[in-house]
């Protein structure tokens, strides 16, 4: 691990966190390999466990599929230490994904109990939801409900022009919320069908695997249409006039390095992950805090957040894995 990598992860295990800064952290330090730190985390998860299965809440019960980014850890810590707290946690989860989860008259589930925008239903469609519960339900078995829910989603929210998806669809008045291709959405989707598409290799399920390999890497090639030099991306991806930012380049290098790593991607790609790498080490502070990337708490202007770390860790751990393996 670089020094970098060690000032990022203290500045990330440092910062407050809603559900799913909770579970991306979370995964960055399992994928790190820092089964010790992730283990802590999914316990503290499951302490905050609602009665109906939702992991890690804080505040108001609004999140569906927020919490499930806890899912996976859970699960691992279950595995590492046989105890019977996690194994039930992580089936509760499920349990509330599959038989209580607010869904569209299509099927699909919902990001959240209610909306936060006047004139809209809370049957709403969230592109950062690709990330949060498809992994997990592919981890515990449910395979087709994954893939069923990434297709869903990709309904929803495609924007047929450019291949890219929008962030936020209200299936209940069947308009968009926000229209908008923003792009920390689109590499939370990356990630997502990273994850799913690993799971189903694992599990020797190639019909899915193959699916989530089409959907993802059309949208990868989507995305670099609007990759700049440096490798980042502006924060509305085809909106030159908003702030550039660097998250979603690093989701997208980590998705880069985990395909080459599974050969479901060329080493082609390779250079497109490589410079966002160099690039990010320059806005990581003396504290390990990562700047100009989509900010927290509103993610609507440049600032700093808990994924961003978390992205940095995944990218480069991932490369770390790639390296090892050439």
């Amino acid at each position: 691990m670089t020094e970098k990598m060690k000032l990022v992860k203290n500045a990330m295990l440092a910062v407050q966190r809603y559900p799913w800064e909770q579970g991306v952290c979370a995964q960055a330090v399992w994928e790190m390999g820092d089964t010790l730190t992730a283990v802590a985390m999914a316990h503290d998860a499951v302490l905050r466990q609602t009665e109906e299965g939702r992991l890690a809440v804080i505040t108001n019960n609004i999140a569906v599929t927020d919490p499930a980014a806890n899912g996976e850890v859970v699960w691992r810590a279950y595995e590492l230490t046989g105890k019977e707290i996690y194994k039930t946690a992580a089936e509760k989860m499920l349990s509330y994904l599959m038989k209580l989860a607010p869904r569209t008259d299509k099927n699909v589930i919902c990001h959240n109990e209610i909306s936060f925008y006047e004139g809209f239903s809370e049957k709403q469609i969230w592109v950062d939801a690709i990330y949060m519960a498809p992994p997990f339900l592919a981890l515990m078995g449910e395979l087709d409900e994954a893939l069923f829910q990434i297709e869903g989603c990709i309904d929803y929210l495609k924007d047929d022009n450019t291949g890219l998806l929008n962030h936020i669809y209200d299936a209940g008045t069947n308009r968009f919320v926000r229209q908008k291709l923003w792009a920390t959405g689109n590499g939370w989707a990356l990630l997502g069908m990273a994850r799913t598409i690993e799971i189903a290799q694992k599990e020797n399920r190639n019909d899915i695997a193959e699916k989530l390999i089409a959907h993802s890497k059309s949208l990868l090639d989507s995305m670099l249409e609007y990759q700049l030099e440096d490798g980042r991306f502006y924060d509305i991806l085809d909106d030159n006039t908003s702030f550039i930012e660097g998250t979603a380049a690093m989701m997208l290098a980590a998705y880069i390095y985990r395909g080459i790593i599974g050969g479901w991607l060329s080493g082609n790609y390779i250079g497109y992950a490589d410079k966002v790498r160099c690039t990010m080490d320059k806005y990581i502070d003396e504290f390990g805090i990562i700047h100009e990337v989509c900010g927290c708490p509103h993610f609507l202007e440049s600032g700093t957040s808990a994924e961003s770390m978390a992205s940095y860790l995944m990218m480069n751990a991932h490369y770390d894995r790639l390296q090892k393996q050439s």
